[in-house]
C-alpha cells in the first residue's frame, strides 16, 4: 500500500476521483499549540461535465481553501483544497469551475462532517475557522 492508498483511507469517499493528493503535513496550528494533520489536495486537470474540451483551457486554481474534517487519533484533520479554473478559449471573461456538493455550503466542513455535527444536535457553524 503506498502513501496516497494510505491516506485516501481518511478521505471522504469519491473525493480522490476529482482530485490528488500533493502533500500530507503535520504542524501546529493553534494557540494551545495542539499538532494537526494537513492533507493539501490539487483538482485534477479534467474540465467539468458538459463542456467541449477543445473550447477551454485550464488556467491555473482559485485560492486554496481549508476544510476541516473528521479527527485522526485525536489530532483535527484539515483538507487544503485547490480548485481548477478554466477558461473559453474564444472569451477569456468566461470562466467555469467544477461544482462538489460534498463541501457544505457556508461551512469549512465537509459535508460528511456537517452532517455529522447536525445529527448531533451541534451546529456546524461553531466550528468555522
Amino acid at each position: 500500500m503506498d502513501f496516497t492508498q494510505l491516506l485516501s483511507n481518511f478521505l471522504p469517499a469519491g473525493l480522490l476521483d476529482h482530485f490528488v493528493i500533493t502533500d500530507f503535513k503535520e504542524a501546529v496550528r493553534n494557540k494551545e499549540k495542539q499538532t494537526s494533520f494537513f492533507i493539501y489536495l490539487e483538482e485534477k486537470n479534467e474540465l467539468p461535465d458538459g463542456y467541449e474540451a477543445s473550447l477551454y483551457e485550464s488556467k491555473g486554481f482559485y485560492e486554496e481553501k481549508t476544510v476541516q474534517d473528521f479527527p485522526i487519533r485525536g489530532k483535527a484533520l484539515y483538507l487544503v483544497v485547490k480548485r481548477r479554473r478554466w477558461r473559453l478559449k474564444s472569451d477569456p471573461n468566461i470562466i467555469i469551475r467544477s461544482d462538489y456538493s460534498f463541501i457544505a455550503d457556508g461551512v469549512k466542513l465537509t459535508q460528511e462532517v456537517a452532517d455529522f455535527l447536525k445529527g448531533t444536535g451541534r451546529d456546524p457553524r461553531r466550528y468555522n475557522e
